[in-house]
């Protein structure tokens, strides 16, 4: 997902991982331009998932 995709769709995106992982708070799922790698480490560290894997699944939402 390319960053303008990213920054475009958040707010979808961000309530599909919510609804999917009822564990991650509105802190985890910050999202800033231009720290997409540091949002993506929270979330490997949150999930328990490989970068590759985060990034797969931020995908297909």
């Amino acid at each position: 997902m390319d960053k303008l995709e990213l920054k475009g769709k958040w707010n979808q995106v961000k309530g599909k991982l919510k609804e999917k992982y009822g564990k991650l708070t509105d802190n985890d799922l910050t999202y800033e331009e231009g720290k997409e790698d540091q949002l993506i480490g929270k979330l490997q560290e949150k999930l328990g998932k490989t970068r590759d894997e985060v990034v797969k699944e931020l995908r297909s939402l």
